[in-house]
């Protein structure tokens, strides 16, 4: 814990003001400590107040100063953002916020006029899988739907330089899973991730693309009508600002989302020294399903994936595989009714009623990081249907049909 963090004091005069500015802000403070202010936020640290987001809306006074009990050290600035920069040790805060408020303000403006939405941790329509991982961005700029991230994701990962196999493997098993009512993530890239994306537009699905740029910038070029088929039909999402160039270090922290966006991730071709393998490792780290497609053990473009197949990945040849090895069944009609009357969750939901995630869990007893993915496989198999504002209905039917 950093000493710094012993500044807190409770009280909603040190909470962040929610007007769009002051979140987005942190994600353009250089040399920010990611990790400690997201324990500061999530309330981990000792010290640290419980935050309610919408506390202190926009334009409103300080609240009344804490009860000397509360405040562990008096000296404390009273600018939120201020605070928290103190909180995590960052020198030269309130010349940092201010700066940091400028370049927010600016990547604001500049998105809103190229139609594309600043998604802020950690409310809604922020996806809630992406929320619960290690480090969360602050902000995701999305081209697109926003409420795609929370829908029922697969990743599909590979080479840039795919074989025909390769890419023709990755189109088929996106254009199966879209058409049963998934959603297919990847990166855009060459190769394996176009493919994916392809095969699930072919389909009439939805994707999602994940960029190591901003997402007004189309990487690679030659992509660029795919980019915007994909906003058709889904999002292209980066958080990164308007604007960013591709450069090689933004590649590795794209895909943690991409893992983190998807209940699993299905690589089909990868090199033993791969990018896609870096989007592997982020998924075995966020408890995600790693699977990968078998290939030739003559042909050095398969050995990442045999390396992962050898270390426990679930080896898929089909969609049905896929949504096996996620406990998802494998796409054969279930009987709603057995279900209804099985599943305790179900049991909970009246018919025609909607529900919020946390009542859910508070009806349920369960933890919200353990009740969303069991939401996810009831959805995934009609059984729950998603409304809009993250609410939840008991719904009729299969998508898995």
């Amino acid at each position: 814990m950093p000493a710094a963090a012993a500044t807190w004091a409770a009280g909603p005069a040190l909470q962040p003001r929610w007007d769009g500015v002051d979140m987005l802000a942190l994600s353009f403070v250089p040399g920010l400590p990611r990790v400690d202010l997201l324990s500061v936020l999530r309330g981990t640290v000792t010290g640290a107040p419980d935050m309610d987001w919408d506390a202190t809306p926009a334009g409103a006074q300080p609240g009344p100063a804490a009860a000397a009990s509360d405040v562990l050290v008096a000296d404390v600035p009273q600018d939120p953002l201020e605070a928290l920069l103190v909180a995590v040790g960052c020198g030269d805060a309130a010349d940092k916020a201010a700066a940091a408020r400028q370049s927010a303000a600016r990547a604001l403006s500049k998105a809103r006029d190229k139609g594309i939405c600043a998604v802020r941790w950690p409310r809604a329509p922020y996806p809630p899988l992406v929320a619960g991982i290690f480090d969360p961005p602050f902000v995701l700029w999305v081209r697109g739907a926003t409420d795609i991230l929370s829908n029922v994701a697969i990743a599909i990962v590979g080479s840039r330089a795919a074989s025909v196999y390769g890419e023709e493997t990755a189109a088929r098993l996106a254009s199966d899973l879209a058409a049963r009512g998934v959603v297919i993530v990847s990166g855009l890239a060459r190769g394996i991730d176009a493919a994916a994306h392809r095969g699930a537009l072919a389909a009439g699905g939805r994707t999602v693309a994940v960029l190591g740029c901003g997402p007004d910038v189309a990487y690679p070029p030659e992509h660029a009508t795919l980019m915007d088929e994909v906003v058709r039909s889904g999002a292209v999402v980066s958080e990164f600002p308007p604007g960013t160039p591709p450069l090689s270090y933004h590649f590795p922290m794209r895909n943690r989302i991409i893992s983190a966006l998807s209940l699993g991730v299905v690589v089909v071709e990868a090199r033993q020294r791969s990018g896609a393998l870096i989007t592997a490792d982020c998924a075995l780290e966020q408890g995600r399903e790693v699977m990968a497609v078998p290939g030739s053990v003559l042909s050095e473009r398969h050995r990442g994936s045999h390396t992962l197949l050898k270390a426990g990945a679930a080896l898929v040849e089909t969609a049905a595989d896929v949504l096996q090895a996620l406990g998802l069944g494998t796409g054969d009609s279930a009987a709603p009714g057995c279900a209804s009357a099985c599943d305790p969750l179900l049991a909970l939901m009246e018919a025609g009623e909607s529900y919020a995630l946390d009542a859910l869990a508070a009806a349920s007893g369960g933890e919200v990081a353990v009740l969303l993915p069991r939401l996810l496989e009831l959805e995934l198999q009609g059984l729950v249907r998603r409304l809009p504002g993250g609410r939840f209905v008991r719904s009729a039917g299969n998508v898995l049909t």
